[in-house]
């Protein structure tokens, strides 16, 4: 699968489907964009003590994987880099489902 199919299957196509494209789902002028400047060699221990989740299980703790985040962007603000959150609290933004238009949905 190409770069770029990859963003259309996990990103527009969503968006599209949830009725919030162009808002999301495209990087442009005005869209509420978060980018993930992703390593796909790099390999880590997946475990409840280092997710930023208020759960302290994980169903995969222990499991070995590759491929991992290096740098999330939220707005053009870096919000986590190798894995630790670097943003602030309050940083987020709800942003409303619209209608799915199934037509665009490709």
């Amino acid at each position: 699968m190409s770069r770029e199919r990859w963003v259309e299957v996990v990103s527009t196509a969503p968006a599209k489907l949830f009725g919030m494209y162009p808002r999301k789902g495209v990087v442009a002028v005005g869209a509420d964009a978060d980018l993930v400047i992703y390593d796909p060699n790099r390999t880590r221990t997946i475990s409840a003590t280092t997710h930023h989740m208020d759960v302290d299980y994980s169903c995969y703790e222990g499991r070995e994987v590759r491929g991992a985040s290096q740098v999330v962007l939220s707005r053009g603000s870096v919000i986590v880099r190798d894995g630790e959150f670097t943003g602030r609290k309050g940083h987020g933004r709800f942003v409303k489902r619209g209608t799915a238009d199934f037509a665009r949905i490709s």
